[in-house]
């Protein structure tokens, strides 16, 4: 019996982590979205932003290889959730971003068995926490900070 559990939460991670890394996949395209729409003396953020998605992502993908499993590959092109037309907008897109990624992540540790799956959960959602408030205070947001990361407000 404790098998079948083990291969029901093997499963449920994966699927975590597959949604995690569809969520890197959207930051580390929507980091570009941002950097355009900062002055190149703004935009070192935006890079460093971008870059530690691209390393989760990579993890990521490695990981789901290990498994066996393919990883979810990026799109083309993905939806913005409003006109990014000036530095504010791109403050309020990566705070977006970050917290689609927090929310990723949540469920990946709601859902992790494997002790460095758990891990990985929690520096990832850490990091995206610590990008977020400075990209909400760029953004002139108040808070600035959030309680439970990746969780809804209400």
């Amino acid at each position: 019996m404790a098998d079948d559990s083990r291969e029901v939460n093997t499963r449920t991670e994966t699927t975590a982590l597959q949604d995690a890394l569809a969520a890197e996949h959207t930051a580390v395209w929507g980091y570009g979205v941002v950097g355009a729409a900062l002055g190149l003396s703004a935009q070192q953020p935006a890079v460093d932003s971008q870059a530690a998605h691209r390393d989760v992502r990579d993890r990521l993908v490695a990981l789901l290889e290990q498994r066996k499993t393919d990883p979810v590959p990026a799109k083309a092109g993905y939806t913005l959730p409003f006109p990014v037309l000036s530095a504010v907008d791109a403050a309020n897109l990566a705070v977006v971003l970050e917290d689609g990624v927090a929310s990723a992540w949540v469920h990946v540790l709601g859902g992790a068995a494997d002790h460095d799956v758990r891990s990985l959960a929690v520096d990832t959602l850490s990091a995206t926490e610590v990008r977020a408030v400075a990209w909400r205070s760029t953004a002139g947001k108040t808070p600035v900070t959030s309680a439970f990361p990746g969780l809804p407000d209400k």
